[in-house]
């Protein structure tokens, strides 16, 4: 019996991955989403690729690093991908969309949050988790309820950082919310420790990197006795990974993060969430995840419109994919320059004290 992927010359159809794999990027995060992205790879090659052409991955390393990102885009652009996919950092995917769009080259965003993913409105730039103002904002409103008003942040100097302290302020401030801006790159923890005191927060976020500065200021602030009600939180999810419960073990519970997971995935997601589990040989990350759902999309719009760059971004308006954690439709929203899935899950987690391998649901946005 002749298959479908013999009856063409073999050419591929390539996508471009831009991923996160070495320092200073955050390398846990880009190997659970390439996990998702080949995975998703080999089940639609499985099934017959692109019009009998098997679907290919071309992956480049960003390690975090804006022009490095914009350079492999100018490549992958050479080398013929049909589109991008991917990136984890917001500041390196600005930078990649940026290019993209000057080059006419579709980009699904995977996982990078940041509202101004480019400058000017494009058709080229579609994405997948929700914007940062859309989850920094439920954060917010989840402070409130559990009763901060006087919230410290410990911020490293990045426009994704600054961006996640202003959506907080201008949330916060008109419901009688208080943001106090610590430099966690000036302090040390036990300097930052004594501003807490002074400033009297009843809780402090961690805008910052991980695995420095976060984990030594989660340490300093768990063993600082007049610190023992304060709460920490990290909006941007470090508390995902495996490596935060392993550096930090009993520090790292109950520390609230966004998380861009429902509260009960998809059939599709729990059959998924199997095979990265055996891949990776862990529990997969919301990040996994994202990848996974970007090679739905985009192998959903390859069959339908074929490889042709300009129909492949005309399409975005019209995609409807059932995906690992709900079905993706894209729009316009206000504010926001790029295609967005709107209806992106957001939910607020933390390890279980009880269980630090297991993960609690503390609010669904």
């Amino acid at each position: 019996m002749v298959t479908q992927l013999e009856q063409t010359d073999g050419s591929s159809v390539r996508i471009g991955a831009l991923v996160p794999l070495t320092r200073p990027g955050w390398a846990e995060a880009g190997r659970h989403l390439l996990a998702g992205l080949e995975l998703a790879v080999r089940e639609v090659n499985d099934a017959g690729g692109i019009a009998g052409r098997p679907l290919e991955l071309v992956v480049r390393d960003t390690a975090a690093d804006p022009q490095r990102a914009a350079a492999a885009v100018d490549e992958l652009a050479r080398l013929g991908v049909a589109a991008l996919a991917g990136e984890y950092h917001s500041v390196v995917a600005r930078a990649a969309a940026t290019r993209a769009d000057a080059l006419g080259l579709p980009f699904l965003c995977s996982s990078a949050v940041l509202d101004a993913l480019t400058e000017q409105p494009t058709q080229w730039v579609a994405r997948l988790p929700p914007a940062q103002s859309q989850g920094w904002r439920i954060y917010a409103d989840f402070l409130l309820r559990a009763g901060h008003s006087r919230i410290a942040v410990a911020a490293e100097p990045s426009v994704y950082w600054a961006s996640g302290a202003r959506i907080l302020r201008d949330h916060l401030a008109p419901r009688g919310g208080t943001v106090i801006e610590l430099d966690a790159r000036s302090l040390a923890p036990a300097a930052l420790c004594e501003e807490l005191v002074g400033h009297r927060a009843t809780a402090l976020l961690l805008l910052a990197g991980h695995p420095e500065p976060a984990v030594p200021i989660v340490r300093a602030v768990r063993r600082d006795r007049r610190l023992a009600e304060i709460m920490i939180g990290a909006p941007a999810g470090q508390p995902e990974f495996g490596s935060w419960a392993e550096l930090l073990g009993e520090d790292g519970v109950a520390i609230p993060f966004l998380r861009y997971l429902p509260e009960r995935l998809t059939p599709l997601g729990e059959r998924v969430a199997k095979a990265l589990r055996e891949q990776l040989a862990e529990p997969p990350s919301f990040v996994a995840f994202e990848g996974y759902d970007t090679i739905a999309v985009l192998a959903d719009v390859l069959h339908t419109h074929g490889t042709d760059r300009a129909l492949t971004a005309a399409s975005w308006p019209h995609v409807a994919v059932e995906g690992t954690r709900g079905q993706i439709r894209f729009s316009r929203t206000p504010g926001i320059s790029v295609w967005q899935w709107a209806g992106a899950p957001v939910h607020i987690a933390d390890r279980d004290p009880a269980h630090p391998d297991r993960f609690r649901i503390l609010h669904s946005g």
